[in-house]
């Protein structure tokens, strides 16, 4: 049985460093989260795709299908739900997801990880 736990919340940017439909790679507390900020909010993955291994989601091409907020690998153009990690190409294949929130100004991060 595997069971979540939350860290406390980090700070990694002012709010106008994240560009509309990009991401951006952040290291909280050890962990490289992909960061987005769209029309839909900002979201927080795991910065490592889980089909290469390689850590580039902050790099992936942004945007929606069926009105999903998505990012989609650079490297094999699987896409991801920004909202939950599932991989909406290959069923069972998920990247963990992280809380993120704005704060005066800062975005604020707080991981999500698995015991």
């Amino acid at each position: 049985m595997t069971t979540a736990f939350v860290l406390d919340w980090t700070a990694v940017c002012p709010l106008d460093r994240l560009e509309s439909d990009r991401g951006v790679a952040a290291l909280v507390d050890g962990v490289q989260v992909a960061l987005f900020r769209t029309a839909d909010g900002l979201f927080a993955l795991d910065n490592q795709d889980p089909v290469s291994g390689a850590y580039v989601l902050s790099r992936g091409i942004v945007g929606s299908r069926n009105g999903v907020p998505t990012v989609a690998s650079p490297l094999h153009k699987q896409v991801y739900d920004l909202r939950t990690g599932d991989c909406l190409d290959l069923p069972g294949v998920s990247v963990s997801r992280h809380e993120v929130r704005c704060r005066d100004g800062l975005v604020e991060v707080r991981l999500r990880q698995e015991e």
